[in-house]
């Protein structure tokens, strides 16, 4: 039988930062469970450098889905005191990029995998593994349309982001923008004579913070999380060539992450709005604003079916609502019943340097998947 910590060893090794070809790993993946009997599917994007899988074994029928990503964020810039492309063990610690977010879930399911191989099963064990999760779900956006038609209808899903083995009912949804801010170049000894694009993002910013005091005071509200309404953040802002150059073109990322209640669509016109009122306190200029990727969120009753199955299968693990993304609301959306429930902690661990994974988190995880197994038997 093949462990966990083995599998998740040779998956830390394969570079699979967003910014690079996630290939080499799906094609070890794509063998590691087609030698285990899967029916296998690769899902290629359109450059040919990364792909997505989804797999199955058993009879047809309902079954048990899990899906991970394969991807994982950058490492340049931290102080990183290890290798972070090889699994390190020390202690109870299992160190390397992706260890938590999310090789460790991933190296669990295959874990899986190899012993499902062994079972006589009466209902399919489903595996989806995806790519670009780490950029705003983009690679899962490219197969949902496909992998709905695979997958038919599993009682759970299973989303294995890092939740310490609890399991997640909720998590907002989030709509990425770009805005790009048209004005006039000219000297800046005569500045007032031209539009600074510049300063139209920074009236634009003025009114995007007003937005997000009005959805602080106004909107919809959530006390199970951290934040417990919609936010707005702006992540960059870049413009100008000189000093003396009035600059004619300013760029800004932006954010909406929002709540089940609320309607993203709305929000959205009072920021298109906004970008209207500043274009037209500025004549000669403009704002364009167009949407760079979105994801759904995820809001499942407490009480609902999945949540007490999945609960069982957990160990009776609690519940909660996590502040980060996953791709849970694809499932939720191909009317999937779907929770997030996988080891480690994204608050503790996700994104930071010497990221690491505790072994009881692993094992917490195996047995879950054990259960998960004998469910289908």
């Amino acid at each position: 039988m093949t462990g966990t910590a083995e599998v998740l060893e040779r998956l830390v090794a394969f570079d699979t930062v967003s910014a690079r070809s996630n290939l080499d790993l799906v094609g070890y993946v794509e063998a590691f469970l087609k030698e285990r009997g899967f029916a296998v599917t690769r899902m290629p994007d359109d450059t040919g450098q990364k792909a997505g899988l989804y797999a199955q074994i058993g009879p047809e029928g309902a079954g048990v889905l899990l899906s991970a990503h394969t991807d994982v964020v950058p490492v340049e810039g931290q102080a990183w005191t290890r290798d972070p492309f090889r699994l390190t063990a020390e202690g109870d610690r299992l160190y390397g990029r992706g260890t938590t977010d999310m090789k460790g879930f991933l190296a669990a399911m295959l874990s899986a995998a190899d012993r499902a191989a062994r079972r006589d099963l009466r209902e399919p064990l489903k595996l989806s593994i995806s790519y670009d999760e780490e950029v705003g779900c983009l690679g899962m956006a490219r197969m949902a349309p496909e992998l709905q038609t695979l997958v038919g209808k599993p009682r759970a899903c299973i989303v294995g982001e890092p939740t310490g083995m609890q399991v997640a009912v909720g998590h907002k949804g989030k709509r990425a923008f770009r805005a790009i801010c048209h004005g006039q170049a000219g000297h800046s000894a005569l500045a007032p004579r031209f539009v600074n694009a510049l300063h139209l993002a920074g009236d634009f910013m003025t009114e995007l913070r007003g937005i997000q005091d009005w959805l602080a005071a106004e909107g919809a509200r959530d006390a199970a999380y951290d934040v417990p309404h919609a936010t707005v953040h702006v992540g960059t802002l870049s413009g100008g060539t000189a000093l003396n150059i009035v600059p004619d073109r300013a760029e800004m990322a932006f954010e909406l992450r929002f709540l089940g209640d609320d309607v993203p669509d709305a929000i959205v016109r009072r920021i298109m709005a906004a970008a209207e009122r500043v274009s037209a306190a500025h004549p000669g200029g403009r704002i364009e604003v167009e949407t760079v990727n979105a994801y759904p969120g995820l809001s499942v009753a407490p009480g609902a079916e999945v949540v007490r199955v999945v609960r069982h299968l957990a160990g009776n693990a609690g519940t909660l609502k996590v502040a980060f993304g996953t791709e849970a609301g694809f499932f939720d959306r191909m009317g999937v019943p779907t929770v997030v429930c996988g080891p480690g902690s994204m608050e503790g661990q996700g994104h930071k340097a010497d990221e690491y994974i505790e072994t009881a988190q692993l094992a917490l995880c195996d047995a879950m998947l054990d259960r998960v197994l004998d469910s289908l038997t």
